[in-house]
């Protein structure tokens, strides 16, 4: 696995994002029209919103390199390791589709195929083994995610 090479474009996408603001923007015209289930507490909706994505983002390459080892741990690498290749390379390259996505508004589109991936993943290693392969149950944050990103592209 290359997570060094995510996290290097996670912190380019950091920088990006201070610079510019593009994702605070993009969020704050999402609020409105987020699906009622997603509830914010009263304040800075918005601030809540953008940590959310930045935290869902930087957790992807602990993400796969967790799921990783617990693989190779569990003597099933041969069969994890190629999900976890696909979204690390739609995480480095992404498709032509999402050309001209920057920072971390950008991001977000392949950090939910990350986040989607593992949990598939997850979902049959504990189908299979009685226990999951990552502690941390991602359902609601993808939820979120594919609000944000939305139906079209979350389902394509």
């Amino acid at each position: 696995m290359n997570t060094a090479a995510l996290r290097e474009q996670i912190s380019r996408a950091h920088q990006h994002e201070t610079s510019t603001g593009q994702l605070a923007q993009q969020l704050e015209k999402q609020l409105p029209h987020l699906h009622s289930a997603i509830s914010l507490a009263d304040g800075d909706r918005n601030m809540v919103m953008t940590r959310f994505v930045t935290a869902y983002i930087d957790l992807v390459p602990d993400l796969l390199d967790a799921a990783y080892d617990v693989a190779r741990e569990a003597g099933i690498e041969s069969q994890i390791k190629p999900v976890l290749k696909i979204a690390e390379h739609f995480f480095l390259q992404p498709p032509a589709i999402l050309a001209g996505h920057e920072g971390l508004d950008g991001l977000l589109d392949e950090a939910y195929l990350a986040h989607r991936l593992v949990e598939e993943v997850n979902d049959l290693y504990i189908k299979h083994f009685g226990q999951p392969l990552i502690p941390a149950d991602t359902t609601v944050a993808n939820v979120i995610a594919h609000q944000l990103i939305g139906e079209d592209f979350a389902t394509s």
